[in-house]
């Protein structure tokens, strides 16, 4: 081969090495420009959509103490998922006569799948009570379980 033909070679593939080069950053500035002209628009829509989830979070941990509450804030007990409130109506009188779940929604929020299905089971009477007791070595202080084994 020739020097000739070995130099040609070689510029040749510098002009294809700088123009794959030059492509690329055409190519990051296009993206960087379209990025730029659309992040903002996304940006203010993921802002928006997370204020609205923390003003509904916010809702939910004060709806007792907001006007209009139809429970006496004393007898709600906060849960948070699968529902935010289960009312112990009657409690304060120390004689429980009704359990109340609630959820709080604010907005034209609705009910997710979860919350659904959990209206559908108390609304189909499909609720029921079960006391667990836990074993007794877990409940009793390390000082019993030793006198208990001597």
């Amino acid at each position: 081969m020739s020097s000739l033909s070995a130099v040609a070679i070689i510029v040749l593939a510098l002009l294809i090495a700088a123009a794959l080069f030059l492509m690329y950053e055409i190519g990051k500035l296009v993206g960087e420009k379209t990025a730029a002209e659309k992040f903002p628009e996304a940006k203010k829509a993921a802002v928006q959509r997370s204020r609205s989830v923390l003003s509904g979070m916010f809702a939910e941990q004060l709806a007792p103490y907001l006007p209009n509450f139809p429970f006496s804030p004393t007898e709600a007990k906060f849960i948070g998922a699968p529902i935010d409130f289960q009312v112990f109506k009657g409690m304060d009188a120390q004689r429980i006569e009704e359990v109340i779940f609630v959820e709080v929604k604010s907005g034209s929020a609705r009910l997710n799948h979860n919350e659904r299905s959990l209206k559908d089971a108390i609304d189909n009477k499909r609720v029921r009570w079960h006391e667990y007791h836990a074993p007794t070595p877990i409940t009793q202080s390390p000082n019993s379980i030793h006198e208990a084994a001597i």
